[in-house]
C-alpha cells in the first residue's frame, strides 16, 4: 500500500511504507532553519540522539542513542552516498565515524532506523543507522554563503549547479576557520569540496561524485575537575597545549540504479583515502614530567560496492517484495600505530602494524502483504569478515612478539530478522521487530598474544591466550511500537525497545585503546512527535528514557545517558520573518559501574532568527543561551597533574559558552 505523501521528511505519511515505528526521514527542510554548531549536529535529528565534541573540531564527534555510549559511533552506522563513513580498526577507535566531510546545505535527506532489524544493515548498526543522500542539483540556483561568530569563527560555502550533457552537474567548496573560547586557540582550519554529476533517465540513472575534505586543528582535552575546583587549570584550560592533530579524506563514488515494471536494480561502488594523526593526552603526567601524550596514526584505503535487486511479485494471491543484496568492503590501513610523544615528538613507540580488513555481506528480505492490514518483513544477512594483521614494531623491540601478535582471524555473522506490522486503524499502525545485528572488533585486538610494551604472555591454565578478542560480537533486541497520523499535519510514534549486547566496547582514556567489556541490556521507550498545524509554524518534541546495566551483576553502564529530550518550533511568516527556538537535554549518567560517580544533566537552548527572501536570507544563531557549564562529557579514572593526583578521579570536557553567529546566504 503506498504512503499519501502529505510533506517531506518528519512531516510525511510513513504509514503502510516504514518497516517499523522507529524509522524514519528527514529533509533538508528540517534543517535549513535548525541552528548547526558543527556537522555532527546532523545525528541529533534522529528522535533521542545526541552528538557531542572534544578533543577540537577536526576529530568525529561522540554519539548517544539509546544507552549507549558509542563513542564514536561503534554501534551506530551512516552512509553517505551509498559509502560508510564508519572505519573499522581505526587508530583511535572502532568504527570511528568522522562526518566533518559533510556540507549540511547540500543533505538533501537522512533516512534513519533503530535497531538491529533491518537486512541491507551490517557492521556497527545495533543501534541504529542513517543513511545520508546529497543533491543532485540546487532547485533555487546558486549559494554564495559567509557566517561570522565570536571566538574567530568563520564559514564560507559556495556552491552551484548547471545542466550538462542531459544530467546536472553539482559543484561546491567550503572553507570554515575557528579558535574557540580555548585559553590555546583551536586554530581549525577545515576545508571541504564537492564535485557531483547526475543523470535521470525515468527508468535507469547514475550518479559520480568526488569529495575531498582536509582539517587541522588544536585540541582542548578533558582536565582535572579537582584541577579547576583549587584554579591550578581554568575551565578552558590545557594539561596538554600541544594535543590535536590532522585529518584528510578523498573519495570517488559511483551510484547507479535500474527499474522495470517489476523489478529495481541498483548498485553503487566506492574508493576512498584516508588519514590520520591524532595527538592526545588522556591522564596527565602518570608517566613522569614529560606527560601522557600519544599519537594515534593510521593511513587507510578503503574500496566497496553494495548491490541489490528487488522483485515485485504475486504469489499465491499475496503482494511481496523480494530483495537480495551483495556487499563487500575492503579496508587496507598503513602505518596503524600507537606512539608516546612529548609535544608532537615521538618519544618510543608502542605499536606500529600493517591491517587488511575484509568483509564480504548478503543479504535476503521479503516483505508480504497477507492482507491489507497485515504485512511481514522476513529477512536475514551473513557476514564473513577476515582480519589480516602484520605487527611491524612493538614497544618491546623484540621481532618476536611482533610474529607472535600477527597472524589471520575470521568469523561468519549470521543475523536473522523480522517484523509484523498491522493496520492503519484510525490512522494508526503497530509494528512488532526482532532480530540480530553485530559490530566487528579491532582487528589488532583478534589476533594480539603478548603484550607489546613488554612481551609478557598473556595466557589462561591451557595456555591459551586471553587477549585475543573474537573478530565480532553479537547484538540481538525486539521492539513494539504504533505510528500515529490522526491529527492532521501531526505524526506520532511511541515504542518500547529491548537491546542485549554481548560484548561491550569501551575506550580506555588513559591508553588510548579500546577493549572489550562485559554482556549488557538496554531496554526503554521512546515517544516522538512531529506538528505543522500551519504552513507557517512547526513544532517537534521527542522524549526518551533507557536504562543500561551489565547482564550479570546489574551493575551500571559507564556513560549510559538515560533521559533524553529535545524539542523545538520554527517559524516562517509569509513575509519572510523567521525564527527558530530549540532545548536540548540529556540527564545524568554514571561515570563508574558501583555508581560513585555521576556527571550532572546538560541543558542547551539555541536560538535563531532572520529573514529569508527569493534571492537571500540573512540570520543570527545563538547557541547555548542559557550560559551552561554543564559538563557535555565526564570521565572516571586516573590521572596526575602538577600538585594534584587521583587513583580514581574525574576528568571533565568543558562545554562551549553562549556564542553568536550571523550569516548571510545570497542565491544566484
Amino acid at each position: 500500500m503506498a504512503p499519501v505523501e502529505v510533506a517531506d521528511g518528519r512531516g510525511k505519511n510513513l504509514l503502510g511504507a516504514a518497516d517499523s515505528a522507529s524509522q524514519g526521514e528527514i529533509s533538508q527542510a528540517q534543517f535549513e532553519y535548525r541552528p548547526l554548531s558543527r556537522n555532527g549536529e546532523l545525528i541529533e535529528v534522529i528522535p533521542g540522539a545526541i552528538a557531542t565534541q572534544h578533543s577540537g573540531s577536526g576529530k568525529a564527534n561522540q554519539y548517544f542513542l539509546r544507552g549507549f555510549n558509542l563513542d564514536h559511533g561503534t554501534d551506530f552506522t551512516t552512509f553517505v552516498d551509498g559509502i560508510p563513513m564508519n572505519m573499522p580498526t581505526h587508530a583511535h577507535g572502532q568504527g570511528y565515524m568522522d562526518l566533518s566531510s559533510i556540507i549540511p546545505e547540500l543533505v538533501e535527506k537522512i533516512e534513519y532506523g533503530k535497531g538491529p532489524y533491518y537486512a541491507e544493515v551490517g557492521d556497527f548498526a545495533a543501534a541504529g543507522h542513517a543513511k545520508m543522500t546529497t543533491m543532485s542539483r540546487l532547485k533555487a540556483g546558486g549559494i554564495a554563503k559567509f557566517s561570522a561568530g565570536q571566538y574567530d569563527y568563520y564559514r564560507g560555502l559556495l556552491a552551484h549547479s548547471n545542466p550538462l550533457g542531459g544530467g546536472d552537474l553539482l559543484y561546491a567548496g567550503e572553507f570554515n576557520l575557528y579558535d574557540g573560547v580555548w585559553d590555546v586557540p583551536e586554530d581549525s582550519k577545515r576545508f571541504n569540496g564537492l564535485l557531483k554529476y547526475s543523470l535521470d533517465r525515468q527508468d535507469w540513472g547514475l550518479s559520480i561524485d568526488g569529495k575531498a575534505y582536509t582539517n587541522s586543528w588544536v585540541a582542548t582535552n578533558q582536565i582535572p575537575q579537582a584541577a579547576i575546583a583549587s584554579g591550578a587549570i581554568g575551565l578552558y584550560g590545557s594539561m596538554a597545549p600541544s594535543d590535536g592533530g590532522t585529518s584528510n579524506r578523498y573519495s570517488l563514488s559511483s551510484n547507479v540504479w535500474q527499474q522495470g515494471s517489476h523489478w529495481k536494480n541498483t548498485a553503487n561502488i566506492y574508493a576512498l583515502y584516508s588519514d590520520l594523526n591524532l595527538y592526545s593526552n588522556f591522564s596527565g603526567f602518570t608517566r613522569g614530567e614529560e606527560g601522557d601524550q600519544i599519537l594515534q596514526t593510521e593511513r587507510r584505503v578503503q574500496t566497496g560496492t553494495h548491490a541489490e535487486h528487488i522483485r515485485y511479485q504475486k504469489i499465491f494471491g499475496f503482494a511481496m517484495d523480494n530483495s537480495i543484496g551483495l556487499q563487500f568492503r575492503h579496508d587496507q590501513i598503513m602505518g596503524l600505530g600507537l606512539y608516546e610523544t612529548r609535544n608532537r615528538q615521538t618519544l618510543r613507540p608502542i605499536s606500529n602494524s600493517d591491517v587488511g580488513v575484509t568483509t564480504v555481506g548478503a543479504y535476503l528480505k521479503n516483505q508480504t502483504h497477507w492482507h491489507d492490514k497485515v504485512r511481514s518483513i522476513i529477512g536475514g544477512r551473513a557476514d564473513f569478515i577476515n582480519n589480516d594483521v602484520r605487527v611491524r614494531s612493538t614497544g618491546s623491540g623484540d621481532a618476536g612478539v611482533n610474529a607472535a601478535n600477527s597472524g589471520n582471524r575470521g568469523k561468519v555473522m549470521l543475523s536473522p530478522k523480522a517484523g509484523l506490522v498491522l493496520g492503519p486503524w484510525y490512522d494508526t499502525e503497530f509494528f512488532v521487530n526482532g532480530g540480530y545485528g553485530y559490530h566487528s572488533n579491532d582487528a589488532r585486538g583478534t589476533t594480539l598474544r603478548v603484550n607489546p610494551v613488554d612481551g609478557s604472555p598473556a595466557v589462561d591454565d591451557n595456555g591459551l591466550s586471553t587477549a585475543r578478542i573474537t573478530p565480532a560480537a553479537w547484538s540481538r533486541g525486539g521492539e513494539a511500537g504504533l505510528r500515529n497520523n490522526l491529527i492532521p499535519g501531526l505524526n506520532s510514534t511511541f515504542t518500547v525497545w529491548w537491546l542485549q549486547s554481548s560484548q561491550e566496547l569501551v575506550f580506555v582514556g588513559d591508553e588510548g585503546t579500546t577493549e572489550a567489556n562485559r554482556k549488557s541490556n538496554r531496554y526503554g521507550f521512546e515517544f516522538t512527535n512531529y506538528y505543522q498545524p500551519t504552513d507557517w509554524l512547526t513544532l517537534d518534541a521527542d522524549y526518551a528514557l533507557t536504562t543500561a546495566e551489565y547482564a550479570d551483576d546489574k551493575s551500571h553502564v559507564p556513560n549510559s545517558v538515560g533521559r533524553v529530550i529535545s524539542t523545538g518550533a520554527t517559524f516562517m511568516a509569509p513575509n519572510g520573518l523567521f525564527g527558530t527556538l530549540r532545548f536540548r537535554h540529556f540527564g545524568h549518567m554514571p561515570l563508574d559501574e558501583a555508581g560513585n560517580f555521576w556527571s550532572g544533566d546538560t541543558n542547551i537552548v539555541n536560538l535563531g532568527a532572520g529573514l529569508k527572501q527569493k534571492q537571500y536570507k540573512l540570520e543570527i544563531d545563538i547557541f547555548n543561551i542559557l550560559g551552561s557549564e554543564s559538563n557535555d562529557i565526564a570521565y572516571a579514572y586516573a590521572y596526575s597533574y602538577p600538585g594534584i593526583s587521583s587513583d580514581e578521579g574525574i576528568l571533565q570536557h568543558p562545554v562551549e559558552p553562549r556564542m553568536i553567529r550571523g550569516t548571510i546566504t545570497v542565491n544566484f
